[in-house]
């Protein structure tokens, strides 16, 4: 992110006291049958969540709202044809949703950069599309700092044998760009931002209210727009101040609450930085940094932080478990191999604690967590149809009780997971006994805890 978000520390304000509580769900089709009728009813699903995001003296001007969708094949390949350019079969090319500045010499440096990344790092630039939208339903306040969105298209290098390594490479573009960007300094008023760099994902989002969101974005009216899942989020801003690159979803998830550890997790992650390494980003990762900690939200921070264990080769429940763990310890009812698993991740990553319901995606899997203590509210149904539908509240959706085959809470540490690949709901204890039991955690801990209570008694020194 670069760009102004919002004023900085002075007199008696001071950011960091800010805190947060937003609108978040999602719909999926559980056997990843795409359609535009999915996306029509994550539209849905945000115009019913429309009270929990926040309006300012502006009605027309709101703390942010967008939606999360699988990259829309149909549609990228017709306007990709429109254009002059053609597209490589599905997985062998990405493309970016950039907010952009409103100056052309400002903007070109920043299409200048990521051109230039692209190139360095394997991959091949396809073209370029202004992204549709009707900056008319904007509030007053609003369309002067509206960015101009357009999307890039990039195809798979030869450096990349799947698309795991091309969405790693597709991260480092995008995290190197956007440090160029600001360390060349912009005038206050410019933004520069990638709303999601992928093959997979994309995401439609803007300071819009709920109810503006399909107006102003001329796509997601577009039948070719297809999706097996829509992940939507009606955002209360009270963490940092309203902003084009704060509206959530943002890569991997959308979030309702706060993280309260925030500046210790920061801190925690910068200084492991000299000590990190991973097989899979190799020299890449020293590319990325300064990964967090550059005035993001706390959600904006988190996604940063699940990114990275993601591109490290964590699967996205691995990842999720570490960073918000269930209450394991002193926790007797508890599987021992889980717990030894939780005690074991406690000495690699520090919780992300706070009153915190995340729903996710990677565009493979979905699903939604809640923090320990659940105090975030999360209610999904299952239907016959095959459908899964969550929201931080019931009845985002109008569905027949003849079609309901299961309705509940997301308890709290709990998880829920559905894996469109495999075409099945993954229960919270099949996914965590699969990942507890994957590797000897209990004889890890056993080869390098050492208990204060086990050492043996010293005599006291002598004054």
């Amino acid at each position: 992110m670069v760009g102004l978000v919002g004023p900085a520390r002075q007199g008696l304000y001071d950011p960091r006291n800010e805190h947060d509580a937003c609108g978040v769900g999602f719909i999926a089709h559980i056997k990843n049958r795409k359609s535009h009728g999915i996306v029509a009813d994550g539209i849905r699903i945000l115009l019913n969540l429309a009270h929990r995001g926040a309006v300012s003296a502006d009605p027309l001007a709101g703390d942010g709202a967008g939606i999360l969708l699988q990259l829309p094949d149909k549609l990228f390949r017709a306007e990709a044809k429109r254009l002059g350019f053609a597209l490589p079969p599905t997985g062998g090319y990405g493309v970016g949703m950039m907010f952009l500045p409103r100056n052309a010499a400002t903007r070109a440096a920043c299409e200048e950069a990521l051109t230039h990344f692209i190139a360095a790092e394997g991959q091949r630039l396809l073209g370029w599309r202004d992204v549709p939208v009707d900056s008319a339903v904007l509030g007053d306040s609003i369309r002067p700092i509206e960015p101009v969105i357009r999307q890039v298209f990039i195809a798979r290098g030869a450096n990349c044998p799947d698309v795991d390594a091309f969405e790693r490479k597709l991260f480092v573009i995008r995290k190197q760009t956007h440090l160029r960007i600001r360390a060349q300094g912009m005038p206050e008023q410019s933004a520069f931002y990638i709303a999601s760099l992928s093959a997979r994902t994309i995401i439609y989002k803007g300071m819009v209210i709920p109810e503006r969101l399909a107006l102003y974005y001329r796509d997601l009216n577009d039948k070719r727009l297809e999706s097996a899942l829509a992940l939507v989020h009606a955002r209360f801003s009270t963490n940092t101040f309203p902003s084009w690159e704060l509206a959530h979803p943002f890569r991997y998830l959308a979030h309702n609450g706060e993280i309260n550890t925030l500046r210790g997790n920061i801190n925690w992650m910068m200084a492991r930085r000299r000590s990190m390494s991973s097989e899979l980003l190799g020299d890449d990762l020293a590319k990325l940094w300064p990964l967090i900690g550059d005035g993001n939200s706390d959600s904006a921070t988190l996604d940063n932080c699940l990114e990275l264990l993601i591109a490290g080769g964590y699967s996205l429940s691995h990842a999720l478990m570490l960073l918000i763990p269930e209450a394991w310890a002193g926790n007797e009812l508890m599987d021992p191999a889980r717990r030894a698993f939780y005690e074991y991740h406690a000495a690699l990553m520090e919780p992300w604690d706070g009153p915190a319901a995340l729903a996710f995606t990677d565009g493979r899997q979905i699903g939604a967590t809640l923090d320990r203590n659940g105090l975030r509210p999360a209610r999904f149904m299952v239907t016959r149809d095959d459908l899964v539908i969550m929201a931080s509240e019931a009845g985002v959706l109008d569905v027949p009780e003849a079609r309901i085959l299961r309705k509940w809470r997301l308890e709290p540490g709990k998880m829920l997971l559905i894996d469109l690949k495999k075409g099945a709901i993954v229960s919270d204890e099949e996914i965590k006994a699969e990942l507890a039991r994957a590797n000897p955690y209990k004889t890890w801990l056993g080869r390098t805890q050492i208990q204060l209570e086990e050492l043996p008694e010293v005599p006291a020194a002598a004054p």
